[in-house]
């Protein structure tokens, strides 16, 4: 008989316990409205700047000049060495590639 009497006592602890809402930490539960306003945005980096222009650690920007590849009979010879040299970034040119290309 009390074995029964345990037994029913239990259950109806359980029916008590389903019956009521379950309750969550808030600090376990994952609040979105928060987090996103902290977080910055990513910018992109311009793709064709990427691939012409390489930055150098005294904050300037350096190039490749274009002109070489093909059709070089016609050109001075001192024309093409011209072109085989490194050609940098003016001021007003830094200003602009700092723009377009952020994490360089």
């Amino acid at each position: 008989m009390s074995a029964l009497r345990t037994l029913f006592s239990n259950a109806s602890f359980l029916r008590q316990s389903i019956s009521q809402p379950i309750l969550y930490n808030s600090s376990l539960s994952r609040n979105f409205s928060v987090s996103t306003p902290l977080q910055k945005y990513k910018l992109k980096t311009h793709s064709g700047t990427r691939k012409r222009w390489t930055a150098l650690p005294n904050g300037l920007f350096k190039r490749g000049k274009v002109g070489k590849v093909h059709l070089n009979t016609h050109k001075a010879a001192s024309r093409v060495n011209r072109l085989c040299q490194t050609a940098y970034s003016l001021p007003a040119q830094t200003v602009t590639l700092k723009k377009l290309m952020p994490y360089a």
